[in-house]
């Protein structure tokens, strides 16, 4: 039996009181009639739409699918609009807002009367600010993602968005591209709404959510603009009535290893290296501590089966037809914990029982992987003390053991300023530096770390260098960058202290990375170090700096960690 008095909404509009007439009278005031909303769910549809969110473009047409889902399973929806975390758009990065949304995602569960939730979102930072958010309040809920845009081309060219950008850019620097044929390609790169076609951090993202349990099954990787995603945002209105009626909490779905299997996916997509920092903020938030070593032990034991760029071949669209998540984890049980529990109330193993595998070159087959283990490694030195990592399948492979001389650049202002100036002391032995990059540096922890290859190198046919920063990278992004380094320059961390001429080791195999300058040099400098001033002294950018984590434990906000969902609204 379905006892309506047992929904959370029941306490907003169940009562014979003055309260509850006033919440009931408002909404008649919207046309609602009881029938409309009595003795049935409120599900609460969050969306991240935006004119300014690319992403996102499609999720007016997705929202009333969703609804009619909702309606569809007796459920009454009602849409509420969050921060759009736009990455195209927002400056200087939107992993600085990645908290905001998600104390918004918390707050906006808790105080409304909603009985359960679809997430909606897609665009790299909304994926993990509301899964963070809706693990906080812990109200039933699951995510819809945006799903990746078409595949892309110019002339007889598959493009890929991000990673051919990045390409294409580099030989228009190097005089090898028209500026003609660069317009071609800005018009044609970003075929439809959704997502980067690439494995970047939306993808990567949606299929961790996906492995976390939290979309249905192969969700993660249905292509924005077809039918089937329709029909996905239709079942998940309906899922969400049934979670509900069943109280089907984000607790009662995550353990220990959901997050295992979150991890492994990870690696054997070859995923974007912003997801360790996601990863970890959720599961600090859901109790169950992810650490940077743990990512270090399955990448050394994990292979790489998806053949998707920026590592590998092929595009979204291609992984989704050749069999999706549940096609390549039937490669990886052994590595993963089949038991988990999926929003659909079944288990991980139901899913790869169903899986089909229909292209053995996109989804490679375990005896014939991408990379044999590493997609992304963890390296500590003197360096990075709590560490910092590398997307080493994204690497050119000549350069993951190397020794160079640093050429520093102290911020982003002084890095477009000095990069192609032609008398830059800099050859491709060197390794470039960037510092204050990081959460408190930049601010905000921006996709800094793929520094460009300065011109005059360009021209000679470098296409790829050593270059270090404490800040990230864009997931569909390339080349031998070393991100995250913890702590960051900008809160005293020994990156402050690199001087160009420095000679520093990289050690990728061993997973090491090493500042070659004596102790006492080191303490000289440290000590002669004057922290910058504060970028804000009012509103979100102080609450931000006073509060964010480092990189290597989520960049969350230090009060928001805990698994306890605070107190549900108490005054009637």
């Amino acid at each position: 039996m379905r006892d309506p008095k047992q929904l959370r909404s029941h306490r907003w509009f169940g009562p014979d009181d003055l309260r509850s007439f006033g919440h009931r009278s408002r909404l008649k005031g919207m046309g609602v009639d009881d029938e409309d909303y009595q003795n049935r769910p409120v599900i609460g549809i969050l969306n991240t739409w935006s004119d300014l969110n690319t992403c996102h473009s499609h999720f007016k047409e997705r929202v009333e699918e969703v609804k009619r889902g909702v309606y569809q399973a007796g459920g009454f929806p009602v849409e509420i609009p969050v921060m759009s975390l736009s990455e195209m758009l927002m400056k200087p990065t939107t992993m600085l807002y990645r908290n905001l949304l998600a104390m918004e995602t918390e707050e906006v569960l808790r105080c409304h009367p909603v009985d359960a939730a679809v997430l909606m979102g897609g665009c790299d930072k909304t994926v993990p600010a509301l899964l963070m958010g809706a693990i906080s309040a812990d109200i039933p809920s699951l995510f819809l993602p945006a799903g990746p845009m078409l595949k892309s081309y110019w002339r007889d060219v598959t493009l890929g968005s991000g990673t051919d950008a990045w390409k294409y850019w580099a030989e228009r620097c190097a005089g090898n591209l028209c500026d003609s044929q660069w317009k071609e390609i800005e018009t044609c790169i970003a075929r439809s709404a959704g997502t980067c076609m690439t494995m970047g951090t939306a993808s990567t993202m949606a299929c961790i959510a996906e492995a976390l349990g939290f979309a249905l099954p192969k969700a993660s990787s249905i292509p924005a603009v077809v039918a089937e995603h329709s029909r996905l945002a239709v079942a998940s209105g309906r899922m969400a009535v049934e979670l509900a009626w069943n109280q089907t909490r984000p607790s009662t779905i995550l353990s220990q290893g959901s997050f295992t299997n979150a991890i492994v996916t990870q690696l054997a997509i070859a995923g974007s290296t912003n997801a360790i920092v996601h990863v970890i903020a959720m599961a600090r938030r859901a109790g169950f501590p992810v650490t940077l070593d743990d990512y270090d032990q399955w990448s050394r034991r994990v292979p790489v089966l998806a053949n998707l760029r920026p590592s590998g071949k092929y595009l979204m669209e291609d992984f989704h037809l050749a069999g999706g998540l549940p096609a390549l984890w039937s490669e990886l049980q052994d590595l993963l914990d089949v038991s988990t529990k999926q929003i659909d109330g079944r288990t991980l193993n139901d899913s790869i029982q169903e899986a089909i595998t229909v292209d053995r070159d996109v989804i490679r087959p375990r005896n014939q992987p991408l990379y044999e283990h590493g997609g992304t490694c963890v390296l500590r030195g003197n360096l990075a003390p709590d560490g910092c990592v590398i997307k080493s399948s994204a690497s050119a492979q000549n350069l993951l053991v190397h020794r160079g001389p640093a050429v520093v650049f102290e911020n982003y202002a002084d890095l477009k300023r000095r990069i192609n100036d032609p008398s830059l002391d800099v050859t491709a032995d060197s390794v470039l530096v960037l510092k204050n990059g990081g959460p408190l540096g930049a601010p905000g922890f921006p996709e800094w770390g793929m520094l460009p290859i300065p011109e005059k190198l360009l021209k000679q046919g470098v296409r790829d260098m050593v270059r270090i920063s404490d800040a990230r990278m864009s997931g569909t992004s390339y080349g031998t960058c070393v991100l995250h380094i913890s702590p960051e320059s900008g809160a005293g961390g020994p990156l402050a202290w690199v001087q160009s001429g420095d000679a520093i080791e990289l050690d990728v195999p061993g997973r090491r990375i090493h500042l070659d300058v004596s102790e006492e040099e080191l303490q000289r400098r440290k000590d002669a170090w004057q922290a910058p001033a504060p970028h804000a002294t009012r509103g979100y950018l102080k609450l931000y700096a006073e509060h964010v984590t480092q990189a290597h434990l989520g960049c969350d906000f230090d009060f928001l960690e805990g698994s306890d969902p605070g107190r549900e609204p108490d005054i009637f």
